[in-house]
């Protein structure tokens, strides 16, 4: 008769991700509850102001973009590269989309097609010189990408300050682009840029699945130097990464000032943070796409149900940035700063 005893039964572990929601929720709620409010009555609103039949049209507003530049960030980060150069990139992309439209003629579904391309293409174009300092001269494209961003908005700033400022006006911006050139609206605040985008995240997650450059960019993800040996040019996989992030941040700012705002105006495409919350979704989901892109889609409905809380509850609408925070910052406790491979320089 043995003397062994039988094993302990182990309680059922909570996915990480599933459990940094649970802790943030928690934790965001004890900040109400301390700061004298009800968390039930919060989360409800943000619930009731995301999710209900009348809210989801500006929910799914708020989520072209967010979605957008979270893949912005998951691209680069499924093969363990970083690129913090979202706002300089669709900031480009908005300009060049807002352009277009005032300066070449055509009938107007021609140059809302030829804004969007050429906008993904100055913004893909621009994304890759951070890839072009690292693979040629050594310089981490964390840092480079991001610096690139200043003369980027710094550039743009001062062409809709000075040169081609709508002078109708007091602000820095350019004039309003023709009607004919407007995204065609689907219903309400919604156009078909909720499409477009759709379609782009789709085509992003059968890459990332079922291709052979998908397979190789999740394999630089977990060993740069094994893909390497492999066969696979990371110089190369590198540009073309960057340039497709370049391009989603430029197809971005090109839906914004085509759907939204009618024309280019200087820091209306930065001050809603869509960079930010995208790269918080991005490492939410660990670079993979269909997580990122849901991930995405949740961070939009915390922040347009936030407007609800704070509407009705009086409770500030920061209360989803703090939520954000925890999570992520929880995710990064949990996995360890370096256990997702980001940062690797091996670029032969």
């Amino acid at each position: 008769m043995s003397d062994l005893a039988p094993p302990a039964r182990r309680l059922p572990r909570i996915p990480p991700v599933p459990l940094a929601i649970l802790v943030g929720v928690v934790l965001g709620g004890l900040l109400v509850l301390v700061s004298g409010g009800n968390p039930i009555e919060a989360y409800a609103a943000i619930v009731a102001g995301s999710l209900a039949w009348s809210s989801l049209p500006n929910t799914l507003n708020w989520a072209v973009p967010l979605v957008g530049m979270t893949l912005v960030a998951a691209i680069p980060l499924r093969g363990g590269m970083i690129n913090l150069g979202g706002d300089g990139q669709m900031v480009i992309g908005g300009l060049v989309a807002a352009l277009i439209p005032l300066y070449l003629p055509g009938p107007g579904w021609l140059l809302i097609i030829v804004a969007i391309l050429v906008a993904m293409l100055a913004s893909g174009l621009y994304a890759t010189i951070a890839a072009w300092g690292e693979t040629r001269h050594g310089i981490p494209m964390l840092i480079s990408s991001l610096l690139l961003s200043y003369p980027a908005i710094g550039i743009c700033s001062y062409i809709v300050g000075f040169p081609l400022r709508d002078v109708t006006t007091g602000l820095a911006q350019t004039a309003m682009i023709p009607d004919a050139v407007r995204l065609p609206t689907i219903s309400g605040p919604l156009n078909v840029g909720l499409l477009i985008m759709a379609a782009v995240a789709i085509l992003v997650v059968l890459f990332d699945r079922f291709t052979v450059g998908g397979y190789e960019l999740r394999m630089r993800g977990l060993n740069a130097r094994f893909a390497g040996y492999g066969g696979v040019g990371l110089a190369r996989q590198m540009t073309a990464v960057m340039f497709a992030s370049g391009a989603i941040a430029g197809l971005v700012g090109a839906l914004i000032v085509l759907g939204s705002q009618f024309r280019f105006q200087d820091g209306a495409l930065l001050s809603p943070g869509y960079t930010w919350s995208g790269l918080m979704a991005a490492l939410l989901a660990g670079g993979e796409p269909l997580g990122a892109i849901l991930a995405g889609a949740f961070f939009a409905a915390l922040q347009t149900g936030g407007f609800a809380m704070q509407r009705e509850t009086a409770i500030p609408r920061v209360l989803t940035m703090v939520l954000q925070s925890i999570i992520i910052l929880f995710l990064a406790i949990r996995h360890g700063v370096g256990g997702t491979g980001i940062g690797r320089r091996d670029t032969r």
